[in-house]
């Protein structure tokens, strides 16, 4: 064999190492973006259970203030329309400013029961709100592992080089569940006067 052909050989043979290893990144990188979607949709899925869960048990809590507070109708009427809105979102931004408008309901419903003494006694109400409290711990923790997730996508789709792996097979950014109101975010104000 003459020096050319080996030449010629050693230049096939590297062109097609490239090849297999620019192939195995792409199908590589393919996978990680379905599994990172997939991770998405499950978190999604997983929090929406639990916001299901919840507005399920805001109906019986709901009728049980009812009961006892027959006058706070515009409160108890508020907290059902928030519930509806939530569980009528089209999108996640949508989703997580109804889901903050039915948290600040919820805290105007149980600022109601303040009033009303034997309300907080009884025990179908104790338990209701004990259930609520541990739905919205889950949820809590739901939203977080979501943002994870939708955080590991988004950083993904946007690195170089696996953001062109993104275009190519048009996976995208998804959006993280936030906080929509602003007055949210601050801390509430403490006063023992």
């Amino acid at each position: 064999m003459s020096a050319g052909m080996i030449a010629l050989i050693a230049i096939i043979g590297v062109i097609v190492l490239l090849l297999v290893i620019i192939i195995a990144w792409i199908w590589a990188t393919y996978n990680a973006f379905v599994k990172l979607k997939n991770n998405v949709d499950e978190s999604y899925s997983t929090m929406d259970v639990y916001m299901k869960k919840r507005y399920d048990l805001i109906p019986n809590l709901v009728e049980t203030v009812k009961g006892y507070a027959k006058h706070e109708e515009k409160t108890l009427e508020g907290v059902m329309q928030a519930r509806y809105s939530c569980m009528s979102a089209n999108n996640i931004e949508e989703k997580a400013k109804y889901e903050n408008m039915l948290t600040g309901t919820l805290k105007s419903l149980f600022a109601v029961t303040e009033n009303y003494p034997n309300l907080k006694a009884d025990q179908n109400f104790i338990d209701l709100q004990n259930s609520l409290k541990t739905l919205e711990e889950e949820i809590a923790t739901s939203r977080k592992y979501y943002n994870g997730c939708v955080k590991a996508n988004n950083i993904k789709c946007e690195t170089f080089p696996s953001n062109l792996i993104a275009k190519w097979f048009k996976f995208s950014k998804r959006e993280l569940f936030e906080i929509v109101d602003v007055e949210e975010r601050n801390a509430p104000k403490v006063s023992f006067s």
